[in-house]
């Protein structure tokens, strides 16, 4: 629903819609720089008041050949006047700075969409890499859109006509030129894209000044051609009363990680080699030395988790992060942290595979391998978050089972949380738990000597005792210990036994998490559908869109994956149908059949990119036969 307003400007009356959302993507060559024009976009909105959702797609290959498909990157934002839960499914409005990026993204603008090209780029040579045949400006093919043909390059280079800079240096402006199109478009201000650029060429003013005039340039040509003749307005979200900041899911990891530390009384230590795309995590945390935190990049990922597990048992907070090859890697140490019981988060933010696969691309094809990727029997609690904002207290929560329990506990996130952004409300600090783990205090023992496997009683967690402490001498390592005692032993009865209690340790964790709350009828129905990590957003818009429809379907996200809740067999068997919709081969459907002998439909999917809200509804109708 649009609502026309007259706009009483006099320089020139343009027609304004008011929408309740807008999706918008940008994309271009890798060095067009699609994914700053989309997050200053995206700030600006999130300053504007809007509740929003991101979509960063980068391109695969490093260096892919400038022109070509491979070497596209796209960003897509949807904002919005109310609460929203993903990036949208189709864009409203694309922005395309060449052939490739068109072709690439065309498929999936809306009929009668906004369509945005650069026309300076469409070359013969252009169109060719692009794989084209005809162009298709002139063929007739983009009758289905609102195209706006715009000589960005030209218009770019003429308002640049008396800067310094050469022809490449301007080029790269382009796109700054094409954000001030689209923030008159969709009445955005400039101040705060205006004050980052002054914050981001800081040292190269005559970057600042070129950046600006452009920026203003793209603005005001919108404003003043006959091109555009409406302008387009989204109001803002009324969201919760606070203080909010638009949020990135590996920042929102590393302040968890920062508060874990900060509440718990622990330094932090990140024991990390850097992996596309839990990299940023790494340099998120380096920033923060003035809080205690230390941040290593090791020669490898066996080094790294080696270093977090040396740093565990020195007292600090460890952590290590890597994506599935790392993991893979890291597989051997992490049954040493299960063997030594010594707390410990890994965090693995899934890619495509297997090998190399997707670098660049999302999955949740890691939940086997971590849950069963090690040899021996050697359990782990596994947790994942649901959302770039919902990173934060999964951190947070991570830390928390890790010291209590003297466990390592798994993170799961993926590269579509990890590089998409929302908005976040800043928590207060009080409301945070209190994480402080006493280290073991050799007074305890009174005369007794210390046994480093004595276990207490509520969660089997073995004492935290810090090396050097007189007192306190233990043995460490990697072989079988002997219960209580710590001693090695070969002994089967007590190889037997504590491979029980390192089962029932991570087990008992489940007696701590709060009861399952359905999203629909508890009591039951025809169909509930299951997720876990980043599916959660395009399943919560799918099944509000069936009850809107007058569909009796019921929602169920699980944030624990290992133990899984102690309710969780009763609630499925209340409804007569169960949908899992992941990004994987269906892991947890799997799991969840083996488990409690329920009938699960599995909806698999494994593109590189996220479920659409609208693949999950039309799923949801074939399953209720609509």
């Amino acid at each position: 629903m649009t609502t026309a307003l007259e706009d009483r400007s006099p320089e020139r009356p343009v027609a304004r819609e008011r929408y309740h959302e807008v999706v918008i993507r940008f994309a271009g060559d890798s060095g067009d720089g699609m994914q700053l024009t989309g997050t200053q976009f995206t700030t600006t909105s999130a300053l504007v008041g809007n509740d929003l959702s991101t979509l960063p797609d980068f391109p695969a290959e490093i260096r892919a050949p400038a022109g070509t498909l491979p070497g596209v990157s796209a960003f897509q934002v949807r904002i919005a006047d109310h609460d929203i839960h993903t990036p949208g499914d189709a864009p409203d409005v694309l922005v395309a700075m060449n052939p490739a990026a068109l072709k690439k993204n065309l498929p999936d603008l809306k009929s009668n969409g906004v369509l945005i090209v650069n026309t300076d780029e469409f070359s013969q040579r252009n169109l060719g890499k692009a794989g084209y045949d005809e162009n298709p400006l002139e063929d007739g093919s983009l009758s289905g859109y609102r195209l706006h043909e715009v000589e960005l390059t030209t218009l770019t280079r003429r308002t640049l006509e008396d800067s310094e800079l050469d022809n490449k240096a301007k080029d790269r402006c382009k796109n700054v030129f094409a954000l001030g199109m689209v923030y008159w478009m969709y009445t955005r201000p400039l101040d705060a894209t205006v004050s980052w650029l002054g914050r981001k060429f800081k040292k190269r003013p005559e970057l600042v000044d070129a950046n600006v005039k452009v920026l203003k340039a793209g603005f005001h040509f919108a404003d003043t051609t006959e091109v555009f003749q409406v302008r387009y307005e989204v109001e803002p979200a009324k969201l919760q009363p606070g203080a909010y900041r638009n949020i990135l899911g590996n920042s929102a990891l590393a302040l968890g990680f920062v508060a874990a530390s900060r509440r718990s009384g622990l330094p932090l230590f990140l024991g990390a080699y850097p992996i596309t795309p839990a990299s940023s995590l790494l340099h998120e945390l380096a920033g923060f030395k003035q809080f205690g935190v230390t941040t290593f990049q090791a020669e490898d990922e066996i080094a790294a988790v080696c270093a977090a597990i040396g740093a565990a048992f020195g007292g600090s907070l460890a952590i290590t992060a890597s994506s599935g090859p790392g993991i893979a890697l890291k597989a051997e140490a992490v049954g040493l942290a299960v063997m030594t019981e010594l707390p410990l988060v890994v965090v693995d933010v899934q890619r495509g595979g297997p090998s190399t696969g997707l670098p660049t691309k999302t999955e949740q094809s890691d939940l086997l391998q971590v849950l069963f990727g090690r040899n021996g029997e050697s359990p782990v609690p596994v947790i994942a978050a649901a959302s770039p904002k919902d990173c934060f207290m999964a951190a947070i929560e991570a830390c928390r089972v890790a010291t209590r329990h003297m466990v390592p506990v798994v993170l799961l996130s993926d590269g579509y949380i990890a590089n998409g952004s929302e908005p976040w409300k800043l928590p207060k600090v009080e409301d945070l738990p209190d994480l402080r783990r006493e280290f073991h205090d050799p007074a305890a023992d009174g005369d007794d000597p210390f046994m480093p496997y004595r276990r207490d009683p509520e969660t089997l967690a073995r004492p935290w005792a810090i090396p050097g402490t007189p007192g306190l001498e233990h043995r460490i390592g990697g072989l079988e210990k002997e219960n209580v005692t710590g001693n090695v032993s070969y002994d089967p009865d007590n190889h037997q036994q504590m491979t029980d209690l390192r089962a029932e340790k991570v087990a008992r964790v489940a007696r701590e998490l709060p009861p399952l709350e359905v999203d629909g009828d508890p009591d039951g129905g025809p169909l509930l559908v299951v997720g876990w990590g980043s599916t959660e957003g395009s399943i919560t818009g799918a099944v509000n869109a069936a009850r809107g429809e007058g569909l009796g379907v019921s929602r169920l996200h699980l944030r624990w994956l290992n133990p899984l809740p102690n309710d969780l067999g009763e609630v499925l068997a209340r409804y007569d149908r169960v949908l899992v919709p992941e990004m994987n081969m269906g892991q947890l459907s799997m799991l969840l059949r083996a488990r409690y002998l329920v009938d699960v439909v599995s909806y698999p999917k494994v593109e590189g990119r996220p479920f659409f809200r609208d693949e999950i509804l039309t799923k949801i109708k074939e399953l209720l036969d609509v």
